[in-house]
Protein backbone atom coordinates (compact mmCIF):
# COMPACT_ATOMS: atom_id res chain seq x y z
CA UNK A 1 0.00 0.00 0.00
CA UNK A 2 1.25 3.53 -0.81
CA UNK A 3 1.37 6.43 1.83
CA UNK A 4 2.72 9.85 0.86
CA UNK A 5 4.50 11.93 2.95
CA UNK A 6 2.61 15.68 3.01
CA UNK A 7 3.14 19.34 4.10
CA UNK A 8 0.57 19.25 6.63
CA UNK A 9 -1.07 22.66 7.81
CA UNK A 10 -1.16 22.45 11.38
CA UNK A 11 -1.40 24.53 14.68
CA UNK A 12 1.33 25.24 16.48
CA UNK A 13 1.88 23.56 20.06
CA UNK A 14 0.25 26.05 22.14
CA UNK A 15 -3.08 26.57 20.64
CA UNK A 16 -3.53 22.92 19.15
CA UNK A 17 -5.99 21.79 21.83
CA UNK A 18 -8.46 24.73 20.92
CA UNK A 19 -8.19 24.46 17.50
CA UNK A 20 -8.82 20.44 17.65
CA UNK A 21 -12.23 19.33 16.99
CA UNK A 22 -14.60 16.65 16.78
CA UNK A 23 -15.51 15.14 13.50
CA UNK A 24 -17.85 17.02 11.55
CA UNK A 25 -20.03 13.99 11.58
CA UNK A 26 -20.67 13.22 14.99
CA UNK A 27 -22.43 16.27 16.22
CA UNK A 28 -25.43 18.33 14.72
CA UNK A 29 -25.74 21.83 14.63
CA UNK A 30 -27.04 22.74 17.70
CA UNK A 31 -24.17 20.59 19.24
CA UNK A 32 -21.54 22.03 17.19
CA UNK A 33 -22.54 25.43 18.31
CA UNK A 34 -22.92 24.92 21.87
CA UNK A 35 -18.75 23.23 21.76
CA UNK A 36 -17.67 26.08 19.59
CA UNK A 37 -19.18 28.77 21.43
CA UNK A 38 -16.83 31.12 23.03
CA UNK A 39 -13.60 29.36 21.02
CA UNK A 40 -13.62 30.98 17.78
CA UNK A 41 -10.41 28.73 16.98
CA UNK A 42 -12.59 25.62 16.93
CA UNK A 43 -11.97 24.05 13.42
CA UNK A 44 -15.56 23.64 13.75
CA UNK A 45 -16.54 26.86 12.50
CA UNK A 46 -14.37 24.90 9.19
CA UNK A 47 -16.12 22.04 9.19
CA UNK A 48 -19.75 23.28 10.19
CA UNK A 49 -19.56 26.86 9.18
CA UNK A 50 -23.46 26.92 9.47
CA UNK A 51 -22.63 27.45 13.21
CA UNK A 52 -21.69 30.87 12.46
CA UNK A 53 -24.70 31.54 10.49
CA UNK A 54 -28.26 32.96 11.53
CA UNK A 55 -30.44 30.30 12.41
CA UNK A 56 -32.04 27.57 10.27
CA UNK A 57 -29.69 28.09 7.47
CA UNK A 58 -29.73 25.23 5.34
CA UNK A 59 -26.10 23.45 6.18
CA UNK A 60 -25.55 22.85 2.41
CA UNK A 61 -26.26 26.71 1.17
CA UNK A 62 -23.80 27.97 -0.68
CA UNK A 63 -23.17 30.31 1.57
CA UNK A 64 -22.01 28.19 4.53
CA UNK A 65 -18.83 26.59 2.21
CA UNK A 66 -18.64 30.44 1.33
CA UNK A 67 -17.89 30.56 5.44
CA UNK A 68 -15.77 27.95 5.95
CA UNK A 69 -13.03 29.24 3.63
CA UNK A 70 -13.35 32.47 5.03
CA UNK A 71 -13.28 30.38 8.73
CA UNK A 72 -9.98 28.77 7.62
CA UNK A 73 -8.83 31.81 6.45
CA UNK A 74 -9.26 33.29 9.97
CA UNK A 75 -7.99 30.93 11.55
CA UNK A 76 -4.86 30.29 10.26
CA UNK A 77 -3.97 34.18 10.23
CA UNK A 78 -5.20 33.97 13.85
CA UNK A 79 -4.51 30.92 16.01
CA UNK A 80 -2.18 30.79 13.80
CA UNK A 81 -1.65 27.43 11.56
CA UNK A 82 1.54 27.07 9.76
CA UNK A 83 2.07 25.07 6.70
CA UNK A 84 4.72 22.14 7.37
CA UNK A 85 8.28 23.29 5.39
CA UNK A 86 9.15 19.42 4.21
CA UNK A 87 6.59 16.96 3.08
CA UNK A 88 6.16 14.58 6.42
CA UNK A 89 4.76 11.39 7.65
CA UNK A 90 3.11 11.88 11.58
CA UNK A 91 2.28 9.59 14.22
CA UNK A 92 -1.59 10.24 15.78
CA UNK A 93 -1.83 8.41 19.39
CA UNK A 94 -5.17 7.94 20.94
CA UNK A 95 -5.50 7.15 24.67
CA UNK A 96 -8.73 6.63 26.33
CA UNK A 97 -8.40 5.05 29.77
CA UNK A 98 -6.83 2.11 29.48
CA UNK A 99 -6.98 1.60 25.93
CA UNK A 100 -4.33 3.66 23.27
CA UNK A 101 -4.10 3.15 19.72
CA UNK A 102 -1.39 4.80 17.85
CA UNK A 103 -1.19 5.01 14.20
CA UNK A 104 0.40 6.78 10.57
CA UNK A 105 -1.01 10.42 9.42
CA UNK A 106 -0.46 10.15 5.60
CA UNK A 107 -2.08 10.56 2.46
CA UNK A 108 -3.06 7.36 0.82
CA UNK A 109 -3.84 6.63 -2.06
CA UNK A 110 -7.15 7.07 -4.11
CA UNK A 111 -6.20 5.12 -6.91
CA UNK A 112 -5.75 2.11 -4.44
CA UNK A 113 -9.18 3.22 -2.87
CA UNK A 114 -11.32 3.15 -6.19
CA UNK A 115 -9.51 -0.05 -7.71
CA UNK A 116 -10.72 -1.57 -4.50
CA UNK A 117 -7.19 -2.29 -2.49
CA UNK A 118 -8.84 0.02 0.44
CA UNK A 119 -11.63 -1.96 1.15
CA UNK A 120 -14.88 -0.63 2.24
CA UNK A 121 -17.42 -2.02 4.42
CA UNK A 122 -20.30 0.54 4.22
CA UNK A 123 -22.45 2.31 1.65
CA UNK A 124 -22.38 6.13 0.98
CA UNK A 125 -25.37 8.19 0.65
CA UNK A 126 -25.37 10.74 -2.20
CA UNK A 127 -25.97 13.53 0.25
CA UNK A 128 -23.58 13.68 2.54
CA UNK A 129 -21.16 12.81 -0.55
CA UNK A 130 -22.34 15.78 -1.97
CA UNK A 131 -21.87 17.58 0.99
CA UNK A 132 -17.70 17.46 1.66
CA UNK A 133 -17.18 16.86 -1.87
CA UNK A 134 -18.33 20.70 -2.02
CA UNK A 135 -16.54 21.24 1.49
CA UNK A 136 -13.02 20.10 -0.21
CA UNK A 137 -13.17 21.83 -3.34
CA UNK A 138 -14.17 24.93 -2.08
CA UNK A 139 -11.64 25.19 0.54
CA UNK A 140 -9.29 23.48 -1.71
CA UNK A 141 -8.34 21.24 1.06
CA UNK A 142 -9.20 17.65 3.08
CA UNK A 143 -9.98 19.18 6.84
CA UNK A 144 -11.46 15.74 7.52
CA UNK A 145 -9.33 12.59 8.65
CA UNK A 146 -10.23 9.12 7.21
CA UNK A 147 -9.78 6.07 10.11
CA UNK A 148 -8.22 3.18 7.98
CA UNK A 149 -6.73 0.09 10.08
CA UNK A 150 -5.02 -2.62 8.71
CA UNK A 151 -3.50 -6.32 10.05
CA UNK A 152 -0.20 -5.12 12.23
CA UNK A 153 3.14 -4.98 10.22
CA UNK A 154 5.81 -5.71 12.88
CA UNK A 155 8.17 -3.83 10.79
CA UNK A 156 5.82 -0.91 10.87
CA UNK A 157 5.31 -1.11 14.58
CA UNK A 158 9.19 -1.18 15.54
CA UNK A 159 9.40 2.33 13.60
CA UNK A 160 6.11 3.87 14.96
CA UNK A 161 7.46 2.82 18.49
CA UNK A 162 10.58 4.52 17.86
CA UNK A 163 8.64 7.87 16.66
CA UNK A 164 7.07 8.14 19.91
CA UNK A 165 10.51 8.24 21.96
CA UNK A 166 10.70 11.29 20.72
CA UNK A 167 8.99 14.77 21.55
CA UNK A 168 5.65 15.32 20.09
CA UNK A 169 4.38 18.18 18.31
CA UNK A 170 1.16 18.34 19.97
CA UNK A 171 -0.13 16.59 23.57
CA UNK A 172 -3.23 17.51 25.16
CA UNK A 173 -6.06 15.97 26.93
CA UNK A 174 -9.09 16.96 24.91
CA UNK A 175 -13.02 17.83 27.33
CA UNK A 176 -14.09 14.49 26.50
CA UNK A 177 -10.84 13.07 28.40
CA UNK A 178 -9.26 12.10 25.63
CA UNK A 179 -5.62 12.15 25.11
CA UNK A 180 -4.32 13.37 21.81
CA UNK A 181 -0.76 13.17 20.98
CA UNK A 182 0.85 13.66 17.54
CA UNK A 183 4.94 13.36 16.47
CA UNK A 184 6.50 13.56 12.96
CA UNK A 185 8.83 10.91 11.46
CA UNK A 186 12.17 12.63 10.21
CA UNK A 187 12.69 11.79 6.82
CA UNK A 188 14.52 8.85 7.61
CA UNK A 189 11.83 7.51 9.45
CA UNK A 190 9.58 8.20 6.93
CA UNK A 191 11.35 6.70 4.14
CA UNK A 192 10.93 3.83 5.99
CA UNK A 193 7.20 3.80 7.04
CA UNK A 194 6.39 4.11 3.36
CA UNK A 195 8.78 0.72 2.63
CA UNK A 196 6.87 -0.74 5.68
CA UNK A 197 2.88 0.01 4.02
CA UNK A 198 4.82 -1.13 0.77
CA UNK A 199 4.22 -4.79 1.99
CA UNK A 200 0.95 -4.21 3.86
CA UNK A 201 -1.26 -6.03 1.61
CA UNK A 202 -4.26 -4.23 2.47
CA UNK A 203 -5.80 -1.20 4.01
CA UNK A 204 -9.89 -0.86 5.52
CA UNK A 205 -11.88 1.87 6.17
CA UNK A 206 -12.75 1.56 9.82
CA UNK A 207 -14.53 5.17 9.92
CA UNK A 208 -14.93 7.83 7.29
CA UNK A 209 -16.07 6.05 4.25
CA UNK A 210 -18.06 9.46 3.23
CA UNK A 211 -14.65 11.27 3.46
CA UNK A 212 -13.16 8.78 1.29
CA UNK A 213 -15.78 8.81 -1.61
CA UNK A 214 -16.12 12.53 -1.13
CA UNK A 215 -11.98 12.99 -1.93
CA UNK A 216 -12.11 10.67 -5.04
CA UNK A 217 -15.08 12.83 -6.25
CA UNK A 218 -13.68 16.21 -5.43
CA UNK A 219 -10.32 14.56 -7.32
CA UNK A 220 -12.56 14.57 -10.66
CA UNK A 221 -13.97 18.01 -10.22
CA UNK A 222 -10.48 19.01 -9.65
CA UNK A 223 -8.84 17.19 -12.84
CA UNK A 224 -11.74 18.86 -14.90
CA UNK A 225 -10.14 22.29 -13.64
CA UNK A 226 -13.11 23.22 -11.17
CA UNK A 227 -10.65 24.71 -8.82
CA UNK A 228 -6.35 24.49 -9.68
CA UNK A 229 -5.32 21.93 -7.42
CA UNK A 230 -1.53 19.79 -7.69
CA UNK A 231 -2.12 16.43 -9.43
CA UNK A 232 0.25 14.87 -6.52
CA UNK A 233 -2.11 16.32 -4.02
CA UNK A 234 -5.18 15.59 -5.56
CA UNK A 235 -4.74 11.72 -6.23
CA UNK A 236 -4.21 11.53 -2.28
CA UNK A 237 -6.66 11.21 0.50
CA UNK A 238 -5.35 12.26 4.31
CA UNK A 239 -6.01 9.30 7.20
CA UNK A 240 -4.65 7.83 9.60
CA UNK A 241 -3.84 4.18 9.59
CA UNK A 242 -3.95 2.42 13.10
CA UNK A 243 -3.29 -1.55 13.47
CA UNK A 244 -5.96 -3.53 13.46
CA UNK A 245 -5.70 -4.94 17.15
CA UNK A 246 -5.25 -1.56 18.63
CA UNK A 247 -8.69 -0.57 17.10
CA UNK A 248 -11.85 -0.55 19.40
CA UNK A 249 -15.23 -1.05 17.98
CA UNK A 250 -18.23 -0.44 20.12
CA UNK A 251 -21.73 -1.26 19.47
CA UNK A 252 -23.88 1.34 17.10
CA UNK A 253 -27.39 0.64 19.19
CA UNK A 254 -31.27 2.06 18.26
CA UNK A 255 -34.28 3.46 19.31
CA UNK A 256 -37.65 3.42 17.63
CA UNK A 257 -40.16 6.11 17.99
CA UNK A 258 -43.25 4.06 17.80
CA UNK A 259 -44.49 -0.43 17.87
CA UNK A 260 -44.63 -0.06 14.02
CA UNK A 261 -48.76 0.35 14.91
CA UNK A 262 -49.09 -1.82 18.44
CA UNK A 263 -49.20 -0.83 21.77
CA UNK A 264 -46.23 -1.83 24.10
CA UNK A 265 -48.21 -4.90 25.31
CA UNK A 266 -48.68 -5.89 22.04
CA UNK A 267 -45.58 -5.52 20.88
CA UNK A 268 -43.78 -7.51 23.67
CA UNK A 269 -45.61 -10.58 23.18
CA UNK A 270 -44.96 -10.33 19.20
CA UNK A 271 -41.36 -10.48 20.31
CA UNK A 272 -42.08 -12.95 23.13
CA UNK A 273 -44.11 -15.05 20.48
CA UNK A 274 -40.89 -15.11 17.82
CA UNK A 275 -37.91 -15.61 20.12
CA UNK A 276 -36.81 -15.89 24.22
CA UNK A 277 -37.66 -13.02 25.71
CA UNK A 278 -37.29 -12.28 29.87
CA UNK A 279 -36.60 -9.10 31.72
CA UNK A 280 -33.52 -8.71 33.04
CA UNK A 281 -31.22 -5.74 35.29
CA UNK A 282 -28.36 -6.40 32.88
CA UNK A 283 -27.99 -4.43 30.44
CA UNK A 284 -25.24 -5.58 28.46
CA UNK A 285 -25.67 -7.39 24.99
CA UNK A 286 -23.68 -10.54 24.57
CA UNK A 287 -23.17 -12.11 20.93
CA UNK A 288 -26.63 -13.87 19.80
CA UNK A 289 -28.58 -11.62 22.33
CA UNK A 290 -29.41 -8.33 22.29
CA UNK A 291 -30.85 -5.92 25.17
CA UNK A 292 -33.94 -4.30 24.30
CA UNK A 293 -35.46 -1.41 26.84
CA UNK A 294 -39.02 -1.07 26.73
CA UNK A 295 -41.50 1.27 29.40
CA UNK A 296 -38.83 2.00 31.72
CA UNK A 297 -37.50 -2.43 31.50
CA UNK A 298 -34.63 -4.27 30.27
CA UNK A 299 -35.42 -7.64 28.40
CA UNK A 300 -32.87 -9.64 26.92
CA UNK A 301 -34.13 -11.34 24.05
CA UNK A 302 -31.81 -14.64 22.54
CA UNK A 303 -31.21 -13.86 18.79
CA UNK A 304 -32.50 -16.99 16.79
CA UNK A 305 -29.92 -18.65 14.46
CA UNK A 306 -27.41 -17.05 12.09
CA UNK A 307 -30.82 -15.08 10.34
CA UNK A 308 -30.22 -13.92 6.49
CA UNK A 309 -29.05 -10.19 5.70
CA UNK A 310 -31.96 -8.06 4.62
CA UNK A 311 -30.81 -6.85 1.36
CA UNK A 312 -30.58 -10.04 -0.40
CA UNK A 313 -31.14 -13.69 0.40
CA UNK A 314 -27.58 -14.77 1.53
CA UNK A 315 -26.34 -18.09 2.79
CA UNK A 316 -26.27 -18.81 6.19
CA UNK A 317 -22.82 -19.01 6.55
CA UNK A 318 -22.44 -15.39 5.34
CA UNK A 319 -20.65 -13.45 8.07
CA UNK A 320 -22.83 -10.13 7.66
CA UNK A 321 -26.29 -12.42 7.73
CA UNK A 322 -24.28 -13.88 11.32
CA UNK A 323 -23.83 -10.16 13.16
CA UNK A 324 -26.65 -9.57 15.77
CA UNK A 325 -27.93 -6.32 13.77
CA UNK A 326 -28.45 -8.28 10.70
CA UNK A 327 -30.36 -10.73 12.94
CA UNK A 328 -32.06 -8.07 14.63
CA UNK A 329 -33.27 -6.38 11.26
CA UNK A 330 -34.47 -10.29 10.23
CA UNK A 331 -36.30 -10.75 13.33
CA UNK A 332 -37.32 -7.63 14.88
CA UNK A 333 -37.52 -4.78 12.79
CA UNK A 334 -38.79 -5.72 9.93
CA UNK A 335 -41.36 -8.30 11.09
CA UNK A 336 -42.80 -6.82 14.46
CA UNK A 337 -41.59 -3.06 13.85
CA UNK A 338 -42.48 -3.01 9.96
CA UNK A 339 -38.99 -1.29 9.30
CA UNK A 340 -38.40 -1.92 5.50
CA UNK A 341 -35.26 0.24 5.19
CA UNK A 342 -33.73 1.69 8.01
CA UNK A 343 -31.39 3.92 5.97
CA UNK A 344 -34.65 5.56 5.26
CA UNK A 345 -37.21 5.05 8.22
CA UNK A 346 -38.17 8.31 9.83
CA UNK A 347 -38.20 6.23 13.23
CA UNK A 348 -34.71 5.37 14.07
CA UNK A 349 -32.39 6.92 15.50
CA UNK A 350 -29.00 5.82 15.66
CA UNK A 351 -27.29 5.92 19.25
CA UNK A 352 -23.27 5.69 18.98
CA UNK A 353 -22.12 3.17 21.66
CA UNK A 354 -20.10 6.09 23.33
CA UNK A 355 -23.20 7.45 24.54
CA UNK A 356 -23.93 4.37 26.94
CA UNK A 357 -27.11 2.88 27.42
CA UNK A 358 -28.21 5.50 29.38
CA UNK A 359 -28.89 7.48 26.47
CA UNK A 360 -31.57 4.80 24.97
CA UNK A 361 -32.77 4.71 28.62
CA UNK A 362 -33.33 8.64 28.32
CA UNK A 363 -34.66 8.27 25.11
CA UNK A 364 -37.60 5.99 26.22
CA UNK A 365 -37.82 7.84 29.31
CA UNK A 366 -38.49 11.07 28.15
CA UNK A 367 -40.94 9.56 24.94
CA UNK A 368 -39.05 10.40 22.54
CA UNK A 369 -38.95 6.97 21.76
CA UNK A 370 -40.65 3.45 22.49
CA UNK A 371 -38.36 0.77 22.18
CA UNK A 372 -34.01 0.98 21.97
CA UNK A 373 -31.65 -1.70 21.38
CA UNK A 374 -28.11 -1.90 22.70
CA UNK A 375 -26.45 -4.80 20.59
CA UNK A 376 -23.08 -6.24 20.76
CA UNK A 377 -19.76 -4.82 18.96
CA UNK A 378 -18.99 -6.15 15.70
CA UNK A 379 -15.25 -7.28 15.93
CA UNK A 380 -12.66 -6.50 13.89
CA UNK A 381 -11.85 -9.92 12.32
CA UNK A 382 -15.75 -9.28 11.10
CA UNK A 383 -14.98 -6.38 10.53
CA UNK A 384 -11.73 -7.47 8.18
CA UNK A 385 -13.70 -10.42 6.60
CA UNK A 386 -16.69 -9.08 5.32
CA UNK A 387 -14.09 -6.36 3.73
CA UNK A 388 -12.25 -8.83 2.18
CA UNK A 389 -15.46 -10.19 0.87
CA UNK A 390 -16.21 -7.39 -0.63
CA UNK A 391 -19.63 -7.78 1.13
CA UNK A 392 -21.00 -4.37 3.24
CA UNK A 393 -22.69 -4.34 6.46
CA UNK A 394 -26.26 -3.04 7.38
CA UNK A 395 -26.21 0.74 7.84
CA UNK A 396 -24.99 1.33 11.08
CA UNK A 397 -23.15 -1.74 12.76
CA UNK A 398 -19.67 -0.02 13.73
CA UNK A 399 -18.86 2.87 15.97
CA UNK A 400 -14.96 3.35 16.31
CA UNK A 401 -13.94 4.78 19.31
CA UNK A 402 -12.03 6.98 20.64
CA UNK A 403 -12.48 9.52 17.62
CA UNK A 404 -9.67 11.96 15.70
CA UNK A 405 -9.59 15.11 16.26
CA UNK A 406 -9.98 17.70 12.93
CA UNK A 407 -7.82 20.95 12.21
CA UNK A 408 -4.59 19.14 13.95
CA UNK A 409 -3.65 17.93 10.67
CA UNK A 410 -4.82 19.42 7.14
CA UNK A 411 -4.01 18.16 3.75
CA UNK A 412 -4.06 20.88 1.34
CA UNK A 413 -4.75 20.69 -2.54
Amino acid sequence: MKVRPFSALRPKRDVAAAVAAVPYDVVNTQEARDLAADTPLSFLHVTRAEIGLPPGRDPHDTSVYEAARANLTRIQRDAPLVIEAEASLYVYRLASGDHVQTGVAGCYSLDEYESGRIKKHERTRPDKEDDRTRHMVTLSAQTGVVFLTYRASSRVDSVVDRITETTPLFDFEAIDGVRHTVWRADPGDAVTLVAGFEAVPALYIADGHHRAASAARARQMLAAGAVEASPAERDFFLAVAFPDHETRILPYNRAFADFGGASAEEYLAAVAGRLPTEATAVTMPEKGAVSMYVTGQWYRVVLDGQGSSSESARPVSDVVASLDVSKLQEQVLGPVLRVNDIRTDPRVTFVGGARGTGELERLVDSGQAAVAFSLAAVTVDELLAISDMGDIMPPKSTWFEPKLRDGLLTHLL
